[in-house]
């Protein structure tokens, strides 16, 4: 696939999402991320990435706000056509996220309905309407999480959707493989990140038993996933494809 594709990341101003806009972008890739409430933060990520000699770009996207979709599909095509010279995109990396510790007995409706658009919906709807113009022989990487394999308590609307969307993945790969375009899914185990950072501080005792249960002994780092991104949207990883990819350093094994 040669250098200089373009990558579209949905919650790409911290975390996750910023190791691999800076990972792909290191890579040789041009990459727009998207951000809810940190356009500092993503600003800040553009400036890196431009700093490596590649171009960047950050958009405001609001995976809760299903009415907005449109409105950001436009902002997209303009962007790539304004900023990068180009009417289409390589790689599209659908990791936009929230989360919450939910007992099932206290779910509300409100709650369910929340993580269904930001988890679901939101990705069903944004792959179906950017994947015209994503290249042929592209990509499209889903983000789940550990929690589809093994249960934590108050993680079941989460996990659900994340399910949803493996069982997605799948039939993507089955519609797009025709025009070359691979996807899968890749499910992280805990990863330490300022996205969930307070809530491993504020709580030694869960950190504790995740490192207990892990073959690695340690919990996750942002680092250990944004080479896997970078992996995955290359020439090697071609023959890969609907697969379901664990990242966790072997936790419940």
């Amino acid at each position: 696939m040669g250098t200089n594709k373009i990558a579209l990341i949905t919650g790409g101003s911290r975390g996750l999402g910023k190791n691999m806009a800076v990972r792909l972008a290191q890579a040789g890739h041009d990459v727009i991320i998207t951000y809810r409430t940190q356009k500092t933060e993503a600003d800040k990520v553009v400036d890196e990435i431009n700093l490596l000699g590649r171009k960047a770009a950050a958009l405001h996207f609001d995976a809760a706000n299903f009415a907005g979709l449109n409105d950001f599909v436009e902002r997209l095509r303009n962007v790539l056509k304004t900023s990068f010279g180009k009417e289409s995109f390589d790689f599209l990396i659908n990791n936009a996220g929230m989360g919450a510790t939910i007992p099932f007995m206290q779910a509300t409706e409100e709650n369910f309905d929340d993580f269904l658009n930001v988890h679901f919906k939101t990705v069903f709807f944004l792959t179906q309407k950017t994947v015209p113009f994503i290249n042929d022989n592209g990509r499209i990487i889903n983000i789940s999480s550990g929690t589809t394999r093994f249960c934590n308590p108050g993680y079941s609307i989460y996990a659900s959707m994340k399910s949803a969307v493996e069982t997605l993945t799948r039939y993507l790969a089955k519609e797009f493989g025709s025009r070359g375009i691979t996807v899968n899914i890749l499910a992280p185990g805990a990863i330490e990140t300022d996205f969930n950072n307070a809530g491993f501080r504020s709580n030694p005792e869960m950190q504790k038993r995740i490192i207990g249960l892990t073959a690695l002994g340690r919990t996750g780092k942002p680092e250990d996933i944004g080479g896997i991104i970078v992996f995955l949207c290359s020439e090697d990883s071609t023959w890969i494809n609907g697969q379901r990819i664990e990242a966790s350093g072997g936790v419940n094994l």
